[in-house]
């Protein structure tokens, strides 16, 4: 016997967040209700949110802005990676 679906959830949302991520759910083979009750499951399996909620500390946050500018290191090798962390 098959779950009875009858419940409605309706959101408020940014047409663009909405038609960026539906387009992704396309590719994922994912309908908009099926994306949401898997993400439901989720909450319900996780007891919370099924990902981490974190603020970044400045350090963090001058990272990830220096690597979108285009600034920081790049490496060949994972070798060379870790021979610059001294590791």
């Amino acid at each position: 016997m098959g779950t009875k679906k009858t419940a409605t959830a309706r959101v408020l949302i940014d047409p663009e967040i909405k038609e960026q991520a539906e387009s992704i759910l396309k590719e994922l083979g994912l309908s908009v209700s099926g994306a949401f009750e898997l993400f439901y499951r989720q909450v319900i399996a996780q007891r919370g949110l099924p990902f981490d909620l974190q603020i970044p500390n400045k350090e963090t946050i001058k990272a990830i802005e220096d690597i979108r500018s285009g600034k920081g290191k790049n490496f060949e090798t994972i070798e060379d990676l870790f021979d610059d962390l001294g590791i």
